[in-house]
Protein backbone atom coordinates (compact mmCIF):
# COMPACT_ATOMS: atom_id res chain seq x y z
CA UNK A 1 0.00 0.00 0.00
CA UNK A 2 2.51 2.53 1.07
CA UNK A 3 4.93 1.70 -2.42
CA UNK A 4 1.53 2.12 -3.80
CA UNK A 5 1.14 5.33 -3.03
CA UNK A 6 4.51 6.26 -3.31
CA UNK A 7 4.43 5.17 -6.87
CA UNK A 8 1.46 6.78 -7.20
CA UNK A 9 2.83 10.33 -6.06
CA UNK A 10 5.92 10.09 -7.67
CA UNK A 11 3.84 9.74 -10.96
CA UNK A 12 1.06 12.83 -10.31
CA UNK A 13 3.50 15.11 -8.88
CA UNK A 14 7.21 14.22 -10.77
CA UNK A 15 6.17 13.32 -14.30
CA UNK A 16 2.43 14.88 -14.37
CA UNK A 17 1.45 11.18 -15.27
CA UNK A 18 -1.71 9.85 -12.88
CA UNK A 19 -3.42 6.79 -13.46
CA UNK A 20 -7.40 6.49 -11.93
CA UNK A 21 -6.98 2.59 -11.72
CA UNK A 22 -4.36 3.22 -9.60
CA UNK A 23 -6.04 6.24 -7.26
CA UNK A 24 -9.16 3.84 -6.94
CA UNK A 25 -6.85 0.71 -6.14
CA UNK A 26 -5.64 2.87 -3.55
CA UNK A 27 -8.84 3.40 -1.59
CA UNK A 28 -9.70 -0.41 -2.61
CA UNK A 29 -7.04 -2.00 -0.54
CA UNK A 30 -7.35 0.57 2.31
CA UNK A 31 -11.33 -0.64 2.26
CA UNK A 32 -10.52 -3.93 2.39
CA UNK A 33 -7.94 -3.83 5.04
CA UNK A 34 -9.73 -1.26 7.42
CA UNK A 35 -12.97 -4.09 6.76
CA UNK A 36 -11.07 -7.08 7.27
CA UNK A 37 -8.78 -5.62 10.10
CA UNK A 38 -11.79 -4.11 12.34
CA UNK A 39 -12.51 -8.07 14.31
CA UNK A 40 -9.00 -8.15 14.79
CA UNK A 41 -8.55 -4.28 16.26
CA UNK A 42 -11.54 -5.67 18.33
CA UNK A 43 -9.68 -9.13 19.50
CA UNK A 44 -6.53 -7.26 20.18
CA UNK A 45 -7.83 -4.88 22.28
CA UNK A 46 -6.46 -1.88 20.18
CA UNK A 47 -9.41 -0.07 19.26
CA UNK A 48 -10.50 3.17 20.48
CA UNK A 49 -12.47 3.44 24.00
CA UNK A 50 -14.61 6.13 24.79
CA UNK A 51 -15.00 4.90 28.34
CA UNK A 52 -12.74 7.38 30.49
CA UNK A 53 -13.32 4.68 33.43
CA UNK A 54 -12.51 1.56 31.70
CA UNK A 55 -8.51 1.94 31.96
CA UNK A 56 -9.04 4.23 35.45
CA UNK A 57 -6.74 2.03 38.20
CA UNK A 58 -9.52 1.49 40.09
CA UNK A 59 -11.40 -0.50 37.63
CA UNK A 60 -11.46 -3.69 38.30
CA UNK A 61 -10.79 -6.87 36.30
CA UNK A 62 -15.16 -7.74 37.05
CA UNK A 63 -16.16 -4.03 36.09
CA UNK A 64 -14.47 -4.39 33.11
CA UNK A 65 -15.96 -7.48 32.32
CA UNK A 66 -19.60 -5.83 32.78
CA UNK A 67 -18.33 -2.77 30.39
CA UNK A 68 -17.81 -5.35 27.83
CA UNK A 69 -20.62 -7.56 28.00
CA UNK A 70 -23.10 -4.14 28.15
CA UNK A 71 -21.47 -2.80 25.16
CA UNK A 72 -21.15 -5.78 23.40
CA UNK A 73 -24.37 -7.24 24.00
CA UNK A 74 -26.08 -3.54 23.63
CA UNK A 75 -24.08 -1.74 21.31
CA UNK A 76 -21.97 -3.61 19.34
CA UNK A 77 -23.89 -6.58 17.91
CA UNK A 78 -26.88 -4.35 17.55
CA UNK A 79 -24.44 -2.21 15.29
CA UNK A 80 -23.35 -5.25 12.83
CA UNK A 81 -26.28 -6.94 12.61
CA UNK A 82 -27.76 -3.45 11.31
CA UNK A 83 -24.69 -2.90 9.05
CA UNK A 84 -24.73 -6.73 7.59
CA UNK A 85 -29.19 -6.65 6.91
CA UNK A 86 -28.69 -2.93 5.33
CA UNK A 87 -25.25 -4.14 3.36
CA UNK A 88 -26.44 -7.40 1.75
CA UNK A 89 -29.43 -5.32 -0.44
CA UNK A 90 -26.18 -2.91 -1.87
CA UNK A 91 -24.07 -6.02 -2.33
CA UNK A 92 -26.28 -8.28 -3.95
CA UNK A 93 -27.78 -5.20 -6.23
CA UNK A 94 -23.73 -4.66 -7.33
CA UNK A 95 -23.29 -8.17 -8.05
CA UNK A 96 -26.32 -8.38 -10.36
CA UNK A 97 -25.68 -5.47 -12.46
CA UNK A 98 -21.92 -6.43 -12.28
CA UNK A 99 -21.11 -3.02 -11.24
CA UNK A 100 -17.29 -1.65 -12.02
CA UNK A 101 -16.28 1.60 -11.73
CA UNK A 102 -18.17 4.85 -13.42
CA UNK A 103 -14.74 6.26 -14.27
CA UNK A 104 -12.86 5.87 -17.52
CA UNK A 105 -10.24 3.70 -16.93
CA UNK A 106 -11.25 2.69 -13.27
CA UNK A 107 -11.43 -0.67 -11.78
CA UNK A 108 -13.77 -3.81 -12.47
CA UNK A 109 -15.51 -5.70 -10.40
CA UNK A 110 -16.47 -3.32 -7.61
CA UNK A 111 -19.06 -5.54 -6.42
CA UNK A 112 -16.37 -7.58 -5.05
CA UNK A 113 -15.26 -4.75 -2.55
CA UNK A 114 -18.34 -3.18 -1.73
CA UNK A 115 -18.82 -7.34 -0.62
CA UNK A 116 -16.26 -6.87 2.17
CA UNK A 117 -18.76 -4.66 3.96
CA UNK A 118 -20.54 -7.67 5.36
CA UNK A 119 -17.74 -9.76 5.97
CA UNK A 120 -15.77 -7.60 7.73
CA UNK A 121 -19.03 -7.01 9.95
CA UNK A 122 -19.53 -10.67 9.90
CA UNK A 123 -16.22 -10.94 10.96
CA UNK A 124 -16.17 -8.10 13.77
CA UNK A 125 -19.91 -9.76 14.86
CA UNK A 126 -17.81 -13.15 15.72
CA UNK A 127 -15.25 -11.19 17.45
CA UNK A 128 -17.94 -9.44 19.66
CA UNK A 129 -19.92 -12.89 20.57
CA UNK A 130 -16.11 -14.28 21.89
CA UNK A 131 -15.50 -11.50 23.88
CA UNK A 132 -19.12 -11.66 25.38
CA UNK A 133 -18.49 -14.88 25.95
CA UNK A 134 -14.95 -14.40 27.43
CA UNK A 135 -16.41 -11.66 29.56
CA UNK A 136 -19.32 -13.50 30.69
CA UNK A 137 -16.82 -16.70 31.58
CA UNK A 138 -14.33 -13.45 33.34
CA UNK A 139 -17.87 -12.75 35.27
CA UNK A 140 -18.82 -16.24 36.41
CA UNK A 141 -15.55 -17.77 37.43
CA UNK A 142 -15.07 -14.52 39.86
CA UNK A 143 -18.22 -15.31 41.78
CA UNK A 144 -17.53 -18.09 42.27
CA UNK A 145 -14.09 -17.83 43.80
Amino acid sequence: MVLLVGYDVMMRYAFNSGSIALQELEWHIFAVLFLLGIAYTLEADDHVRVDIFYRSRYSSVRYRAWINLFGGLFFLLPFCILIISSSLPFVSNAFAIAETSPDPGGLPYRWLLKAMIPLGFILLFLQGLANIFASAYTLLSKAND
